[in-house]
């Protein structure tokens, strides 16, 4: 039986360089997409997952979310809705929803983590000393 990891995602791990304080939020991002960004900046910088390098994946997720939120008010705004509008945002929440699974903003890949398992382990662990 031959093992492939094909579609397997490593699992995500707290990172030596990881950032201790959230960075400004980029000035040229939109109204919704500087929400996010400090919506989720927190939970990066707590779970010591972010790094400098991150940071422009970071950008994109947020001008994404920031996209698709900034559709949305317009498409909520007309009375029919525009099809081609209407495309465009699900490409947008396509790719926010991509990148949030890369930086554990999905439960998915909080489980990868371990981000959302609780502190209260009542086992006693023998290898513990």
């Amino acid at each position: 039986m031959s093992v492939h990891s094909r579609g397997v995602k490593p699992p995500l791990c707290p990172d030596n360089d990881a950032l201790t304080k959230a960075p400004p939020v980029p000035k040229y991002l939109s109204a919704h997409a500087k929400a996010e960004w400090k919506r989720i900046m927190p939970q990066l910088i707590g779970r010591r997952i972010i790094t400098k390098a991150d940071l422009a994946g970071v950008e994109n997720y947020c001008a994404a979310v920031g996209a698709a939120r900034t559709i949305a008010d317009t498409m909520s705004a007309g009375a029919l809705p525009d099809l081609k509008m209407g495309g465009l945002q699900i490409r947008y929440m396509q790719t926010a929803r991509q990148l949030a699974a890369e930086y554990g903003l999905t439960p998915t890949s909080r489980a990868r983590i371990g981000a959302g398992l609780p502190d209260d382990d009542d086992e006693v662990n023998p290898l513990k000393i």
